[in-house]
């Protein structure tokens, strides 16, 4: 049983890798404590973007009530959204939400954006560096990823699939190293509990494999094709990786059908295995998570959560 009477604290945030049920659980706490879900996922902000980044809207609604979530669909595709919009957009989320008394619920699995938003980094927007990008622009991805690994600052590992997305997160990096800006901003006072859902490699894969088959059923490619269409560049859908990078391969006669599904589903689980990474990484460094087995039932769950809840309050 949980309960919305939680005084130590003002924020409750929910992690885990892809396919671990993430969406399901946060709806169910957000009803159970009158609260509100603010996404931090990094390919959620955009319309259009359905299927293939799992916004699974209908697991929103609980016992016939709609929970209302922020940071979702909230600018088009084809934009570059960045850190530090998420950072300003989450502040801005939270206070509406706690200053209509209702119970905000950080909810996502993108690494960089929770920690930026629980640790309060003080973010500004980086510039393009056309000198860094001309310099890198003939390495591989592997020699990329080597490069961005001796940053020692923040940086975006876990959505890195492609070239560009990697040249972007180095740009970041060498920005932030040479313009230190780790003291805290002007932020609203967290004091968070921060959960996460813990799911066995096997199983994680299974549930991976799963829902790919069903989005690619529920009309995955259609919706790239549609972005296509409307204009949207091919750069640009690559740049978001994973779904939107394999599925446009294939759509413009680089990958096969069959190529294109096998590559696809690599790539998830090395992206689950980044997060994973991450929020180890997180745990290093210094953030709490209590983490619960994601394979338990909902009440089961549900029931933990507000145990943690009464045992951190004594």
């Amino acid at each position: 049983m949980i309960t919305n009477n939680l005084p130590e604290y003002n924020l409750l945030t929910i992690l885990g890798p892809t396919a671990s049920g993430k969406t399901t659980f946060a709806a169910n706490t957000a009803f159970a404590l009158q609260g509100e879900i603010i996404s931090a996922d990094s390919r959620q902000v955009y319309r259009d973007m359905n299927i293939g980044t799992g916004k699974d809207l209908c697991e929103y609604i609980v016992h016939g009530e709609t929970i209302k979530t922020h940071l979702i669909d909230i600018v088009n595709a084809g934009y570059q959204y960045n850190v530090y919009e998420f950072q300003r957009d989450f502040v801005t989320a939270f206070n509406d939400i706690s200053n209509r008394g209702l119970f905000p619920i950080l909810c996502g699995g993108t690494g960089l954006y929770l920690e930026t938003a629980l640790q309060g980094y003080r973010m500004q927007e980086v510039p393009e560096n056309l000198y860094l990008r001309e310099k890198l622009s003939n390495k591989t991805l592997v020699e990329l990823e080597s490069i961005l690994k001796t940053y020692k600052l923040l940086h975006n590992s876990t959505d890195i699939d492609t070239t560009k997305r990697a040249i972007r997160a180095i740009e970041i990096a060498e920005y932030y190293q040479n313009n230190p800006q780790k003291e805290k901003a002007t932020y609203p006072s967290l004091h968070p509990v921060i959960v996460g859902l813990d799911i066995c490699r096997e199983e994680r894969r299974r549930r991976i494999t799963q829902r790919l088959l069903q989005r690619l059923h529920e009309g995955l490619v259609d919706e790239v094709r549609q972005l296509l269409n409307k204009g949207i560049s091919e750069e640009s859908l690559i740049y978001y990786g994973l779904e939107y990078k394999y599925v446009t391969l294939y759509l413009t006669n680089i990958l096969t059908y069959e190529q294109m599904v096998a590559k696809l589903e690599i790539a998830i689980h090395q992206f689950a295995k980044r997060q994973m990474t991450w929020f180890r990484g997180m745990e290093r460094r210094g953030i709490t998570i209590h983490w619960i087995d994601a394979t338990e039932p909902l009440e089961e769950k549900l029931n933990k959560l507000g145990l943690l809840f009464k045992q951190s309050t004594k």
